[in-house]
């Protein structure tokens, strides 16, 4: 079994990455294979609409520049999901938000009744409606 927890945090060293590092240590002394991926720094396409994706089929975003399509093939690779994002503003990343609008569009359907989590980090207010909307990708997916 493994699972993939994404990064989803501009801060490859930070407190998001040291919460997925204790969950992935629980998960391994639990047999569990883990793999922590960074979303990185660099921009993120946001999700167009351009509906490529879905009449291809192929699981694939049109934007193929950035670290999307290779996290939609380890997520769908894998046998579940944690996501992790700082708070900026009592939300998600906004890079975070891109890429998960992309790659649940795109890659959705490889996810579904996969078990999965969401980790908010905050210094001050604004865990709540982050987990939420991590949560929220899941629900849909049936996850």
């Amino acid at each position: 079994m493994k699972v993939l927890l994404i990064n989803g945090s501009a801060r490859p060293k930070g407190n998001t990455q040291r919460a997925l590092e204790e969950v992935a240590g629980a998960l391994n002394d639990a047999g569990v294979e883990t793999e922590i991926a960074w979303i990185g720094a660099k921009a993120i396409h946001g999700c167009t609409a351009c509906g490529t994706c879905g009449r291809r089929g192929d699981n694939k975003c049109v934007f193929a520049d950035d670290v999307c399509n290779e996290l939609i093939q380890k997520a769908g690779e894998a046998d579940g999901l944690v996501i992790g994002s700082p708070v900026y503003y009592a939300g998600m990343n906004g890079s975070l938000v891109s890429l998960l609008d992309r790659m649940f569009y795109a890659g959705g359907s490889l996810f579904r009744f996969k078990p999965a989590a969401g980790i908010a980090v905050a210094r001050r207010a604004g865990t709540t409606l982050t987990a939420d909307q991590i949560d929220k990708y899941f629900q849909i997916n049936c996850m």
